[in-house]
């Protein structure tokens, strides 16, 4: 069934931080920071992928979700929703059955044998195609999700997450620069705020978490090989 109705853009985002917070997909260590692909260090940790376990929160989450990229990009803006490798392939598997749409996935890399494809499922010329995943950081991985997506003569100007960092002034911009979109449901300021509400966390961990939230690059150099 296609969602219509949802709360506004704030209440969503404070009730995605909520469930994120509520199935403890959200880490905060200030003492012994995480260690991030990039290799720098942090005192948060999301883990969305956890979402897919929770019938309840997935469903609501990906009504939410639905709802934002209709007000936003507009009710019949897109023919085709694609799922990044791994993480953005179910949710955009939800969506699509919400929006009423195909299907297709984008592997990160040629798959080395037979048609030697990065796209999975049918996608062509004309199609436009939101592209869907868990999260975004910097933005910069969704690019080559994007020229791979644009390669088969489709377009994509949008994509949609769950969680957007909100911390890297840099994120809309690279998105913009590409022509693409960004649309999300809460940050880490929303999980921060929510968490405050809840008591999740101790308040000398959310001081932290604050601190890196407000200057993560000088978090991160000053803490850097420690």
């Amino acid at each position: 069934m296609i969602p219509t109705g949802s709360p506004d853009k704030t209440e969503i985002a404070r009730l995605s931080a909520r469930m994120l917070l509520e199935v403890g997909a959200v880490h905060f260590n200030a003492e012994t920071p995480f260690t991030l692909a990039s290799g720098l260090p942090s005192p948060t940790y999301i883990d969305c992928r956890k979402l897919i376990s929770f019938p309840r929160v997935r469903a609501t989450l990906m009504d939410f979700l639905a709802v934002t990229v209709m007000r936003e990009a507009g009710f019949e803006a897109f023919t085709n929703i694609a799922g990044g490798e791994t993480a953005g392939i179910p949710f955009a598997a939800l969506m699509a059955e919400r929006l009423a749409l195909p299907m297709t996935y984008v592997r990160k890399k040629p798959k080395g044998y037979g048609r030697n494809a990065r796209i999975e499922g049918v996608m062509g010329e004309g199609d436009r195609v939101l592209l869907v995943e868990d999260l975004t950081t910097d933005g910069g991985s969704k690019l080559s999700f994007v020229d791979a997506i644009r390669e088969t003569g489709a377009s994509c100007g949008h994509t949609a997450v769950i969680f957007y960092y909100g911390i890297f002034p840099e994120t809309e911009k690279t998105l913009g620069d590409h022509g693409v979109r960004l649309h999300h449901l809460c940050t880490w300021w929303d999980v921060l705020e929510e968490a405050r509400r809840a008591e999740t966390f101790d308040p000398a961990t959310l001081a932290e978490v604050e601190a890196f939230l407000s200057a993560p690059r000088a978090w991160q150099e000053a803490r850097k090989g420690s």
